[in-house]
């Protein structure tokens, strides 16, 4: 059993890194730089495009804020939320919701999960509920790869480290279920698909986390909530459907071992355990 049920398209992996071989050896050839083949690669031309085009990608947030938008508008006009509004650019969160039965909940948004920026985060004191969402719209990204690096190398550590408590993870975006991630949840059944604007949607991927920091002291090991616990991720899986055989629930004991702090992650999914590591030392970086 995987850390998350989706796998990374091996074929369109494969397919992209020969695109990549291809665009390194015939980069020259494009465009009307009137350069040589020997003068365009020691330019540093073709590398600086790459640089920028790889920025513009990551840089971006106008197609990641359009999914959220159509999302969280469409629990609202279903019911299952009762509003919400983006928190600004100002603030170190990105949309805070008003649920139906009262509680503020408060979204930070992230990316594939695999770097720095996943250590980023701050729980505001408003947050009843503070829950982590990562849009990754990589195709070519491995999503078991990112989801254990999130969870366990990053997340458990700000967790534990600066007590920040973190009731939840969503992994879902609008590749989801496309040619370019497969979504075996919904194998040949279309019927779990839900339509939201151009996106047509499988259910979402939902960790629960514990309710409470862990200490090695007073708290070595706090149980992961329950799913009704976090009233934004059940809203969620009311409204997107799924099946309680899929929701992941994560656990972190920690402990110190000579002089380092050291936890353990296990993520258990329909009673089975999905993954679990060994009790590894926190490093922050």
């Amino acid at each position: 059993m995987s850390v998350i049920p989706c796998k990374q398209n091996k074929e369109l992996r494969r397919r992209i890194e020969r695109f990549a071989e291809t665009l390194k050896t015939e980069a020259h050839k494009l465009g009307d730089h009137g350069l040589d083949e020997q003068e365009f690669y020691n330019s540093g031309l073709f590398r600086g495009a790459i640089e920028r085009v790889r920025g513009q990608f990551s840089a971006t947030m106008r197609d990641k804020r359009e999914f959220m938008q159509r999302v969280l508008n469409f629990m609202q006009d279903e019911g299952y939320i009762a509003d919400w509004n983006s928190a600004g650019e100002a603030n170190r969160h990105d949309y805070v919701v008003k649920l139906n039965g009262g509680k503020t909940a408060v979204i930070e948004l992230k990316g594939c999960l695999d770097g720095n920026n996943t250590n980023i985060f701050e729980r505001p004191p408003h947050a009843q509920e503070f829950v982590i969402w990562s849009v990754c719209t990589n195709p070519g990204a491995d999503p078991a790869h990112n989801a254990w690096s999130g969870i366990h190398t990053r997340l458990s550590a700000e967790i534990i480290s600066r007590e920040q408590r973190v009731d939840g993870l969503i992994i879902w975006d609008m590749v989801c279920g496309t040619l370019g991630r497969p979504c075996p949840k919904i194998g040949n059944n279309e019927d779990l698909l839900t339509e939201v604007g151009p996106y047509r949607l499988p259910p979402p991927c939902i960790y629960v986390f514990p309710a409470t920091i862990p200490s090695p002291r007073n708290n070595p090991k706090p149980p992961a909530q329950k799913l009704a616990d976090v009233q934004f991720l059940q809203a969620l899986y009311d409204c997107f459907g799924g099946d309680p055989s899929q929701i992941n629930y994560v656990e972190f004991e920690v402990g110190h071992k000579g002089a380092d702090t050291v936890r353990k992650t296990t993520i258990t999914r329909n009673g089975a355990v999905a993954r679990a590591s060994e009790a590894t030392p926190i490093r922050r970086s």
